[in-house]
């Protein structure tokens, strides 16, 4: 697994100053052994971080270690996801931005150093990435946190909170001591890495989409109805034809259907409904604090008389990428071992949710609420609100798996840690064994909720797992030959 390649990354190479930059890490003395073509590969690096670096020796290189501090990246990717939350996006839009925020972050950032692998050519549509000037000076932090910074504004409707954050964090990267020209350069890198990436995401047909008509509602009782109290029309209907990261389309990890619609109280469509009712019933403490914990719903709405008014909660991806900043922040990554994080979760994220909205509006069923109260109780209601989309697979269930599957890879199984992404909204924080023991929590958490049924929950987890599988296998951001050459 990747996580145990990891040795000698934590000082950036273009950090370096000199012309010995990288024979710190590794001298032609190590290619003795190494087959001849691996040494070309690997002396081809060696010249690329020389030339990013620069042989200027400058004499004051202090404000690097505050300017490299990987806070910076996470407080920016924190930023979006707050925009996000005041903005009230949709949990597949908020992915989609987190997706352009952080590829672009994590394209900045690893300029120069051989240990990793850009996206362009991996990723689907994505054209190789403009590089640095050859022999200039540059603090790739900056360029990264810039990058993100610009690209997440591109995204966003509240633009002026993204400008008051950018002119704060540009006060303190200059409060480093960074002398002018290596902030101005560096600046101008991080505009183009996000003119790049802005380009490339205006051909996911992402605003094409947004003219298609609505989904229509119909009288077949099987089919999704929009809900209490607000009634919302059904949300990005046609998601699945956005363009995914690494997916070859949306119908690629196509689950199998949902049990087959029925009133009759001994089929198992009714008795699975019954289980949402009986649970809802019979809650006890812990199962309502897991559902509410893991509701990320940016979608509830209060009604008070003839009042109503959203609440504003973060979105299921923006809880992982918490979790991804956590994780980061426990093993003290770097800024490109973080960006790295960042990118491969938000892959992972944006493609389970193609995948899901995909079958969502496929399969179009209805939701447990209608269903319980038309055939079983009309006077129930779930504990958490039913959000205004299908219910089949579970949203939840699916991503929370596929970057569980992308974390585990990054940091190893049996990570543990305390998830505090919640605190702010008013829940304790709640502590976990592993990656993949959150996300099963995750996808428990919506049949406690009484939004999904178990076959929900089920197949959206063995999809999820298998499209985090399919990104880990497809994108590769290391050199793993690199990195066997230096152990």
């Amino acid at each position: 697994m990747r996580h145990r390649s990891r040795a000698r990354l934590h000082r950036p190479l273009y950090a370096l100053s000199g012309c010995d930059s990288y024979s710190k890490f590794i001298t032609f003395e190590n290619l003795e052994h190494e087959p001849f073509d691996m040494k070309i590969k690997l002396a081809y690096s060696l010249l690329l971080a020389v030339l990013v670096a620069g042989c200027s020796n400058p004499v004051n290189e202090a404000w690097r270690t505050e300017a490299e501090n990987p806070d910076f990246l996470h407080r920016t990717i924190r930023q979006v996801t707050n925009i996000i939350i005041h903005d009230i996006f949709s949990p597949p839009v908020a992915s989609r931005i987190y997706g352009y925020t952080s590829i672009a972050a994590y394209e900045a950032a690893i300029k120069g150093n051989p240990h990793f692998k850009s996206l362009a050519g991996q990723v689907n549509g994505l054209d190789p990435v403009p590089n640095p000037e050859p022999g200039e000076e540059y603090c790739l932090s900056l360029s990264a946190v810039e990058a993100a910074i610009l690209v997440g504004r591109a995204l966003v409707f509240s633009e002026d909170k993204m400008d008051e954050f950018h002119a704060k964090i540009l006060d303190e990267y200059r409060a480093t001591g960074m002398p002018e020209e290596v902030f101005d350069r560096s600046i101008a890198y991080g505009e183009k890495v996000a003119q790049h990436i802005m380009k490339w995401s205006s051909t996911d047909n992402y605003k094409q989409t947004r003219s298609f008509p609505k989904y229509t509602v119909d009288n077949n009782p099987a089919t999704w109805k929009p809900t209490p109290p607000a009634y919302m029309d059904g949300i990005e209907p046609h998601w699945n034809k956005i363009r995914p990261f690494a997916l070859d389309s949306a119908a690629q990890f196509k689950p199998e259907p949902p049990l087959p619609f029925s009133t009759d109280t001994t089929s198992p469509f009714y008795k699975e409904a019954h289980e949402v009712f009986a649970t809802g019933v019979a809650l006890t403490e812990e199962q309502k604090e897991i559902a509410r914990f893991w509701d990320c719903n940016p979608f509830v709405m209060n009604v008070k008389g003839h009042v109503m008014f959203a609440t504003k909660k973060i979105s299921p991806g923006g809880h992982w990428l918490s979790i991804t900043e956590q994780a980061c922040r426990k093993t003290n990554k770097s800024v490109a071992e973080s960006a790295e994080a960042y990118a491969m979760v938000s892959i992972a994220l944006m493609d389970a949710f193609v995948s899901c909205w995909d079958e969502k509006y496929r399969s179009v069923l209805v939701r447990p609420e209608t269903y319980i109260n038309q055939f079983i109780d009309e006077n129930w209601t779930p504990l958490l609100q039913t959000p205004p989309f299908p219910e089949y697979t579970s949203g939840h269930s699916m991503i929370s798996n596929a970057a569980a599957v992308v974390l585990t890879d990054l940091f190893g199984d049996n990570f543990a840690f305390t998830d505090s992404t919640e605190v702010e909204f008013g829940m304790a924080a709640r502590s976990f064994n592993s990656f993949k023991e959150a996300a099963a929590e995750a996808a428990i958490s919506r049949l406690y909720g009484g939004i999904h049924y178990r076959r929900a929950c089920e197949v959206g987890t063995e999809v999820g797992t298998r499209i985090g599988e399919f990104v880990i296998g497809r994108v590769k951001t290391r050199d793993d030959a690199l990195a066997r050459a230096e152990e």
